[in-house]
């Protein structure tokens, strides 16, 4: 036997021996995981101590981790990992795309982790529903695609989720400058409605999470995910809200718009958005319209300009409103733009921040007030609603 056929042995052994056992302690299963490994038997040719110590974090990882995943998750090296099939992993270590020397045993195994993933959260994927969403115990952001749409087998797209980062962090990473990272501050605490944009990885999240630390410890908030993320720990008066797939009757779907609706009824200070997808944008843009000052959340685009048109093509999913109309919410709603973008050497900058005034006639007019150089992010204007300023 090699080191799988064991592993396999003493799982189906210990599976069968703790089916009945409820909330057994980790410390209790590596036990019989020792006790196990001792019983094998190992012909002429026992196991080395290292061997011994690998194949009890294999089986364990089997039992109570995500298996061979369990070595990538505890790397913190690695930022994303993906499994475009059983045996082909690759991952991203420091901004560079490595394929992985370690396969899982077969489609069965992959299936049965994916499966564990997304059970932990109550979601549920399989041929009538092969796309879905879910996140691990870390937060980290999980993507599974079942066949017959993935041609190759069930793919799994896991993008870690950092420790958290503080804007302190951000400024050393010279990510944004300490004289931004003042004023938007102030913007915060001050109650300016803030919209983050920026493209595939450019640390949206991240920045959202850091924003939040300037949010006054006495405000009330709710937080609106589709996947829960955010970690604002210094609120104490705080309502976490996660959305909810259909279940397998076809119901039972909470969306982002159920959410929202739901929070403006919970006697917020502010809501705090994730992100924003579809038609639940027009409900975002009611809530700040409807005394929710300082309000933040986040949205997909290559610029600042673009996220304002992906807004109006979201708000005209949920309602046929004339554009006019549409344009005339959003710049009511949003006081300040910023946009983030990830450079060529896998650096994560502000690249842009901008404040949204009122319309020109029909067209959205904006003031640039931060700019990236190329080398940092400059002020170049200075901010002209200062209505709720406390100066």
């Amino acid at each position: 036997m090699n080191n799988n056929e064991y592993k396999n042995s003493i799982k189906k052994q210990l599976i069968d021996e703790l089916s009945d056992s409820v909330g057994l302690e980790d410390k209790e299963i590596l036990e019989s995981i020792d006790r196990k490994i001792e019983n094998i038997e190992l012909n002429s040719n026992p196991l080395k101590l290292k061997e011994k110590i690998l194949l009890r974090k294999s089986v364990f990882d089997s039992l109570k981790n995500y298996d061979i995943l369990t070595e990538l998750l505890d790397d913190k090296k690695v930022n994303e990992i993906m499994i475009n099939a059983y045996d082909e992993i690759f991952i991203d270590r420091d901004g560079k795309y490595i394929r992985w020397d370690k396969k899982f045993e077969s489609k069965e195994q992959l299936e049965n982790i994916i499966q564990q993933i997304v059970g932990k959260i109550n979601r549920i994927v399989n041929v009538s529903n092969p796309i879905v969403d879910a996140r691990l115990y870390d937060g980290s952001r999980v993507h599974v695609v079942l066949p017959p749409i993935a041609i190759k087998g069930a793919t799994v797209t896991i993008r870690k989720f950092p420790e958290r980062i503080t804007m302190k962090k951000l400024i050393e990473y010279e990510s944004i400058t300490i004289e931004a990272a003042e004023f938007l501050s102030e913007l915060v605490k001050n109650g300016y409605n803030i919209f983050i944009s920026g493209g595939t990885g450019s640390g949206k999240t991240t920045f959202l999470n850091a924003m939040s630390e300037y949010i006054p410890q006495g405000d009330r908030v709710i937080t609106i995910e589709d996947s829960a993320e955010l970690n604002i720990s210094h609120v104490e008066n705080l309502v976490s809200l996660e959305t909810r797939d259909k279940n397998v009757e076809g119901e039972g779907e909470i969306n982002m718009s159920m959410l929202i609706k739901a929070a403006l009824r919970m006697n917020p200070d502010r809501i705090v958005v994730g992100e924003v997808r579809g038609k639940e944008a027009l409900d975002m843009l009611q809530a700040m319209n409807t005394g929710h000052d300082g309000s933040l959340s986040t949205g997909h685009a290559n610029s600042s300009y673009d996220m304002l048109s992906r807004l109006e093509t979201m708000v005209l999913m949920a309602e046929n409103l004339p554009l006019l109309a549409i344009r005339q919410q959003i710049s009511s709603a949003i006081d300040i733009l910023v946009h983030l973008t990830k450079l060529k050497n896998k650096k994560r900058v502000v690249y842009e921040i901008s404040e949204l005034l009122e319309l020109d006639k029909e067209n959205y007019k904006t003031n640039k007030l931060y700019e990236f150089d190329g080398q940092s992010l400059i002020k170049c204007g200075s901010l002209k609603n200062k209505r709720k300023l406390n100066i």
